[in-house]
């Protein structure tokens, strides 16, 4: 009894320094983002200005008005992107699900070329949240078509094949846009979909945020579902699990985490694939209780490191294009692993 008690208490003081330690990774690398970009600002400045003492005001006004609303937003988009992902493995059983298998950022990406490419370059500083706007009603049409059918079909194979095909549909409708819109406004759209974190603002953030916190709580709420899943359908219908409520929750709050962060960023691409299994590579585990919060730790500090990336000397790239240099090899080593 006495060896159980210790080896229980050994794993959990383990799995506590490990979330510690990722913590602390989590706020260095805060602090380098807010650090780091085409002007310079010390660390002990950044953190003398956020206590109250700071004394530059164009380096106060850098940091509190854009690189702040930038790394808040990098850290939601990486929590949300990412425990989005893990819902997406478990609920298909597939290592290579991501949070935007179901259609909901071609949906997004709909609702934002319909806008872009039906009026052209858009001015004015309303232009930034019709964006939005019509990106979240293009998430939220395919989220209610994929609840939709959901309520019919029973095989968890066959509603990724329907979000797959949902999917291509949308991106077909959005390839006619471009083929008969002016040069301009596929530009737009083509900037808006390689993704931006600047482009959000702390008026979006008031909206981005409540969705962000609402779509974890979902999730943590689904942990027990989530490990039943795990031992397979008839597995977890003998623990009293509804598996049709249990994917039709899934699929909500995927949908709001996924396609809050695709309205007001744009496509982040792999973050949803590689996060997860990062997270079960450092932990050992497939519990949820462990990994969903290791994903929203390890999500948020993989989107600050791409934002680093990023802020090259002159030029910022897109974060679309970071992330895929780190998502993509890792999902090329998870099929190696996997090869016989």
């Amino acid at each position: 009894m006495k060896e159980t008690e210790t080896a229980y208490y050994s794993q959990n003081s383990s799995l506590f320094l490990r979330l510690f330690g990722i913590s602390i990774a989590l706020i260095i690398h805060f602090l380098l983002d807010l650090a780091w970009g085409s002007i310079r600002i010390p660390i002990a400045e950044v953190i003398s200005t956020f206590s109250g003492n700071g004394s530059n005001e164009i380096h106060s006004e850098i940091l509190v008005n854009f690189r702040l609303p930038k790394a808040i937003t990098a850290m939601l988009a990486g929590s949300a992107l990412s425990v989005a992902g893990l819902m997406m493995q478990t609920l298909f059983r597939n290592p290579l699900a991501d949070p935007y298998v179901l259609g909901v950022s071609s949906g997004a990406s709909l609702g934002a070329a319909l806008v872009m490419m039906s009026t052209g370059v858009i001015v004015g500083s309303a232009s930034s949240w019709i964006v939005v706007v019509a990106a979240i009603a293009g998430a939220a049409l395919v989220m209610m078509l994929v609840v939709g059918v959901s309520f019919k079909v029973q095989s968890a194979v066959s509603l990724l094949i329907v979000g797959i095909m949902l999917g291509t549909i949308v991106s077909s409708i959005v390839g006619v846009l471009q083929y008969f819109s002016n040069p301009d406004a596929i530009k737009l759209f083509i900037m808006w979909n390689l993704g931006s974190l600047s482009a959000v603002t702390w008026e979006h953030l008031r909206i981005l945020t409540p969705i962000i916190l609402i779509g974890l709580f979902l999730a943590f709420s689904l942990q027990r579902r989530l490990d039943g899943l795990l031992l397979g359908e008839n597995y977890a219908k003998g623990l009293g699990i509804s598996i049709i409520q249990t994917r039709i929750l899934i699929v909500i709050t995927t949908s709001l985490l996924a396609g809050a962060v695709t309205a007001f960023t744009g496509p982040i691409g792999f973050i949803g694939i590689a996060v997860p299994h990062i997270a079960r590579g450092i932990f050992k585990t497939s519990n949820h209780n462990t990994l969903i919060p290791a994903s929203i730790l390890l999500g948020a500090i993989l989107i600050l490191i791409c934002d680093i990336v990023s802020q090259i000397p002159t030029y910022t790239l897109p974060i679309n294009t970071i992330s895929s240099l780190f998502g993509a090899p890792v999902i090329i080593w998870i099929i190696l692993k996997k090869t016989p």
